[in-house]
């Protein structure tokens, strides 16, 4: 009866600070959007992908879907969760904590399913057990060695996310990076052997490294050397959880043309034409947005998305319906293909959907001004392939649309 009164006081005692707008629970991945509210990710997921464009607790409408980690808040809350199970553990209970010592015994020692279980169970415990980790050369370095030997995918999934709680650090980070890179044995394959072979939670986590070490520029030139990690998260996309992630990871590496190349070559414009076309998440559809306008600033990309039907189909269907960032990374995209392009196919394809009322639409809302060009510009073209709409004689200048 005690017992069970204390856990009420602990649950009644739950900071609001953790608690999801939304679903009002403790949250298990903090996120923030840009107007600065933190929510649970798949209650936020879920309130995007039902077609919502504003923020639920402050009702802004929202200029972009992205959103970021929350990882102070996360800490916290893992931080008073495993205070919260301590104190409602049975007096005669031992405790199952395991000393900094142990730890430092078991890096030293056989990592193991066992062994690294552990270790991310006592880096999990708290922000000092973190560090004591994190700042450790030696342990660092040796669980990257013991990643790029590793023929076991229960060992690579638990070192990846020993890696992910790290990585978030930045100094800590930026040895993990370099470390990564030197190192003798090859880590970058072993990321690739996760996402092939491992589990949704795991593979996502392994693109969300990915995706921090990519930020540096010397990952990115190792990366593009290494054409089997794109290859697996090009086919990561086809995972629903772990798109967005994908999306992620790939466009932190894609500033390159040789990245982009490989891209193009691994069918990235095809997977995203299949994203655009079926009933993914809005934050999936705006990263897809996003992607296909990077790829569109090279020659070959654009010949390949003005081959790709679903892809320019899908592209116009969405305008208007993602973020206000996507809607003008879809612009850019149908700009470049068919003005700077000149594509007479994918024009077609472009007025065939409606896409000149589409794009008429997008220029009269409150876009940037170098979109209201490009848009201009896509007015002038399509109309012209387009002689016998009504839309015809439409000036661009004007500020509305004339209902007929």
């Amino acid at each position: 009866m005690a017992r069970e009164k204390r856990s009420q006081e602990l649950k009644i005692a739950v900071p609001s600070l953790f608690r999801c707008p939304i679903s009002m629970d403790v949250m298990k991945s903090p996120v923030s959007l840009c107007t600065g509210v933190t929510y649970d990710r798949t209650s936020i997921e879920t309130w995007l992908a039902l077609g919502h464009n504003t923020c639920p607790a402050t009702m802004q409408t929202l200029p972009s879907t992205h959103t970021t980690p929350n990882l102070t808040l996360r800490r916290l809350i893992n931080l008073w969760i495993s205070q919260a199970q301590v104190l409602e553990a049975p007096p005669s209970s031992p405790t199952s904590a395991i000393s900094k010592q142990q730890v430092a015994e078991l890096i030293e020692g056989e990592l193991n399913p066992v062994s690294l279980d552990k270790i991310i169970g006592f880096i999990k415990a708290s922000e000092d057990n973190l560090k004591f980790v994190a700042q450790s050369c030696d342990a660092i370095s040796r669980l990257v060695e013991v990643f790029g030997k590793a023929d076991e995918i229960r060992v690579s999934e638990l070192i990846v996310e020993i890696f992910y709680l790290m990585a978030r650090e930045n100094v800590v980070g930026e040895r993990l990076n370099e470390l990564i890179l030197k190192s003798t044995t090859d880590c970058l394959s072993s990321f690739a052997f996760v996402l092939r072979k491992g589990s949704s939670r795991s593979k996502v986590k392994c693109a969300e490294v990915l995706e921090i070490m990519a930020l540096n520029p010397k990952s990115q030139l190792t990366i593009a050397g290494k054409p089997d990690l794109m290859r697996e998260l090009c086919n990561l996309l086809t995972v629903t959880s772990a798109a967005e992630a994908s999306f992620s990871a790939l466009s932190a590496m894609s500033n390159s043309r040789q990245v982009k190349m490989e891209l193009i070559r691994f069918g990235l414009v095809a997977r995203i034409g299949e994203i655009l076309s079926s009933s993914a998440a809005r934050a999936v559809n705006d990263k897809a947005l996003g992607m296909l306008a990077m790829i569109a600033t090279c020659t070959e990309g654009r010949v390949v998305i003005a081959a790709d039907e679903k892809c320019v189909v899908g592209i116009v269907e969405k305008l208007m319906k993602c973020s206000g960032e996507a809607t003008e990374n879809g612009i850019r995209v149908l700009w470049s293909v068919c003005c700077l392009g000149r594509d007479t196919l994918a024009q077609g394809r472009v007025v065939k959907v409606n896409g000149l009322t589409k794009v008429l639409l997008v220029m009269q809302s409150d876009c940037s001004e170098n979109t209201k060009q490009m848009c201009g510009e896509l007015v002038k073209v399509l109309r012209a392939k387009n002689v016998k709409s009504n839309l015809g004689p439409y000036e661009t200048r004007t500020t509305h649309i004339t209902p007929y």
